[in-house]
This record gives C-alpha cells, structure tokens and sequence, in this order.
C-alpha cells in the first residue's frame, strides 16, 4: 500500500484504521450516477480490493452525472473505463470489472459471500430487491443501498436510514410493498442513503429509452453524487468504528 497517497486521511484515522480499510472487500452492483461516485470515494479513501459490476456502456446521457461518462468515452464499457480511472487513482489496487447484470439468474456467480461489504446501486426494481434478499442472508456481509437519487435538486436533504424507515422516497415503498406481497423479507436490517426532499416532476422532454426502467427520469449530478459519497462513507465509517470498538 502507499502509504503517501492516504496520508492525510491516515493523520485523521490512524494507520491501524488504514490497514483494516486496505484489506476489506467491497463490491459494488451499478456504475452509474451513484455507483460510480461511490467507488471513486472508496479508491481515494484507500480501499483496495473493489469489484464493480454494471453491464452498460457508457452513452452520451451519462455525462451530466456519470464520473467516468466524458465525450471521449461514450461507447465504451462502463466498468472497464471506471476501472482504468480507478488504477490510475492507486496503481496498486486490485480492481475487478465485470460487465455483468445482477439477477436472480446470475446471483450465483459474484459469491457476494467472498466480501465484506456489498453496495447496491442497482437501478432495476427486480433486481434490486433480489440483491438485498441476497445480501442479507450471508452472515459477515454488511449491505449499504442507495434508494432513488431522481427527480432530486437538493443535495442537503440526503441522509441515511434503515430501509424501513425511509420516508418520501417511491421505491423504497414501492420495494417494501413487493416483499410484504411475496413474502420476501431481508434478513437483517440494512442501513440506506436516500433524499427526504419531495420528488419533483419532469419538466422536460427526452427520447432516451431503457429497457429495465418503466420510467426515465431527471437526475442532478450534485445529487447523485452525495448519495455515492455517502454510501462509501457509511463504509469506511463502519470498517473505522469495527476497529475502534
């Protein structure tokens, strides 16, 4: 690990602290306006062993809120930009890119169970909630969830709550209602970031289309951004506080 590029968080956690955030295993599920944010904040924050999984390619609707999404990488691979970013954050970390989808189908295939925190980022309702089914039910893996960071100007009204109390956010209630109906209960609570403030309506006009969303949505970069930093802060925040406890 080099030790000078986390030298300033070191002066504020310790190098103790720094060995445990180093050696913990994080996987990320979705690389976008959240994801990708988040992931940055845990490179820069001295995590060094990072799976991130998005299936997309980057596309020119991704530059307003998309870190890796530029006018010079539209087209490419998602993940496979992010990582290049990634590494040349710290050369030395073991970043892993799969361009993959997260469902009930594949689950099998990430073995959430090798890792120490799981983020969730994902987008698609389904998979969403079959991820945190998952997530919760390996004993040793701590999941974070971001809830819907759309239709959202306020960076101020971010925060984090456990998932059955977040209010003024349609998926979370919309997640909640589905596993009431099927049954489908987390097996431990889990900690999410999510915005208070009212969704605002669409006020402009857009062709994009997206197979797995019913709806496209507007989405503010400043906002997208505070729920992935938020979400590698509950991280690092919990790795810090399992060491000082």
């Amino acid at each position: 690990m080099n030790y000078e590029l986390f030298s300033r968080q070191e002066l504020l956690l310790g190098s103790e602290a720094m060995e445990r955030i180093a050696s913990a295993r994080v996987i990320i599920f979705g690389t976008g306006g959240v994801g990708g944010w988040c992931a940055e904040s845990l490179v820069r924050s001295g995590i060094s062993h990072l799976t991130i999984v998005d299936s997309d390619c980057i596309s020119a609707t991704n530059v307003n809120r998309q870190i890796m999404a530029t006018s010079q990488t539209i087209g490419e691979v998602k993940v496979e930009v992010l990582r290049r970013r990634l590494l040349e954050i710290n050369p030395e970390a073991d970043i892993t890119a799969l361009q993959k989808t997260y469902s009930s189908e594949t689950k099998d295939d990430f073995h959430i169970e090798d890792y120490d925190y799981v983020v969730d980022a994902i987008d698609s309702l389904k998979d969403k909630i079959q991820l945190i089914i998952h997530a919760t039910s390996i004993d040793g893996v701590t999941l974070f969830s971001s809830m819907g960071a759309a239709l959202r100007t306020n960076p101020f009204a971010v925060k984090s709550a456990e998932f059955w109390k977040v209010r003024n956010d349609t998926l979370a209630a919309i997640m909640r209602k589905r596993m009431r109906q099927r049954q489908m209960m987390p097996a431990k609570k889990f900690l999410c970031v999510y915005s208070d403030e009212l969704p605002q309506p669409n006020r402009g006009i857009t062709s994009e289309t997206c197979d797995y969303k019913a709806q496209i949505n507007g989405t503010a970069c400043h906002v997208t951004a505070m729920f992935g930093f938020a979400l590698a802060g509950l991280v690092i925040n919990d790795i810090v506080a399992g060491y000082r406890s």
